[in-house]
């Protein structure tokens, strides 16, 4: 018994990667995704407003607000009633999107 569990032990500390690190199942990221439809965007001012459902990472409840984008180009060819996912994180006093990919295919 003990010297299994000093093997895992060792195992477990020789590793590079800390334990729960190494890349999550496509599920885990996912999930860690926000929903939500585009109400508005703002190409000049690297803006989109967003109609979204709980940010957990934030601890945010849904609701509609803007956000900058850390890059702009990801707002080319989305419009209004666009669905997407995305994370966003609180930098510098701001709700910065840091992923945004459009759900499902573009709108006519």
């Amino acid at each position: 018994m003990h010297k299994t569990l000093i093997a895992l032990l060792i195992a477990l500390s020789s590793s590079s990667i800390p334990y729960g690190l190494a890349n999550p199942p496509a599920a885990a990221t996912a999930s860690a995704l926000a929903e939500g439809e585009v109400r508005r965007v703002d190409r000049d001012a690297g803006r989109i407003t967003l109609r979204h459902g709980p940010i957990a990472s934030l601890g945010m409840p849904a609701m509609t607000m803007a956000f900058r984008v850390q890059d702009a180009a990801w707002l080319e060819g989305l419009r209004a009633g666009d669905r997407v996912r995305f994370e966003a994180v609180h930098l510098d006093g701001a709700f910065v999107i840091t992923r945004l990919e459009r759900v499902g295919a573009p709108r006519p």
